[in-house]
């Protein structure tokens, strides 16, 4: 049977990216985005590419609809065997103009958009004994980095509750993946300036290595090796009073408002 696999964020970027790849594969793939002519695009590459599609038009931060696009596969293939959550945003927030808002804004999307998809994929995948469910996380959720709070905070919640995940379903047949990327050329990448992002990785490598990680069974997938040793071996092992020192000259200054 052609494995049945979901994508969520697939608009763009990393998400449209691994939707072609698994198409590539000859599996069905489910597409799940907010932007419904950017969706119908993704459909029909992952067609060209060999895949089988099926569109869902919506947010992943409503659970409602989340529900709705389950229902939608269930009716179509029955189920699913692989769920990549890449669905993700991010959102400059200096803590010297902290705004509750940004905060709550970027964890509908990056944590709730995510547990809402487990709540949907899992009873199923752990009553047939079998299935793969992996949520796109960041380098950025291992330490708090600056004019970052509301972005390394959902990654870093993502991190614990796909771990936390993984150890319940030990012995189910289900595998949960953390995948951690540094920096991956993309819409949210594409905003940040000129030579702030080092290593950073063309979509199709990004993706390339993802899913060669999740292939392998590797409970968490972390890349390029050079930002994953930085990030994870040196500075989350940080005494705190130093990588404050350090990460406080990483911020940037306050734009002059406009004329």
């Amino acid at each position: 049977m052609t494995t049945r696999a979901l994508v969520t964020g697939a608009t763009s970027g990393l998400g449209r990216e691994t939707a072609v790849q698994l198409a590539r594969r000859g599996w069905r793939v489910a597409v799940s985005g907010r932007r419904a002519d950017k969706l119908k695009e993704v459909a029909e590459a992952v067609k060209a590419a060999g895949g089988t599609p099926l569109e869902l038009v919506g947010s992943v931060s409503d659970p409602k609809e989340v529900a709705a696009h389950y229902a939608k596969v269930k009716e179509a293939w029955g189920g699913l065997d692989y769920a990549v959550m890449n669905a993700g945003v991010g959102d400059r927030n200096d803590a010297r103009e902290f705004k509750a808002s940004s905060v709550v804004w970027v964890f509908e999307t990056n944590v709730f958009g995510v547990a809402y998809w487990l709540e949907a994929v899992l009873p199923d995948m752990v009553k047939q004994g079998s299935g793969t469910v992996a949520a796109v996380s960041s380098l950025a959720g291992f330490r708090g980095l600056p004019q970052s709070g509301a972005y390394s905070a959902s990654k870093a919640a993502v991190n614990a509750l796909m771990e936390s995940a993984r150890v319940d379903l030990r012995g189910t047949g289900v595998t949960a993946v953390t995948v951690c990327p540094g920096f991956v050329r993309s819409e949210l990448t594409d905003r940040n300036e000129a030579g702030s992002m080092p290593f950073l990785l063309e979509t199709s490598d990004g993706v390339a290595r993802m899913l060669a990680g999740i292939d392998a069974g590797r409970r968490v997938v972390h890349f390029p090796w050079q930002l994953s040793l930085l990030v994870i071996y040196v500075l989350h092992n940080l005494p705190g009073f130093l990588y404050d020192r350090l990460a406080s000259r990483l911020r940037r200054p306050k734009k002059p408002p406009t004329q």
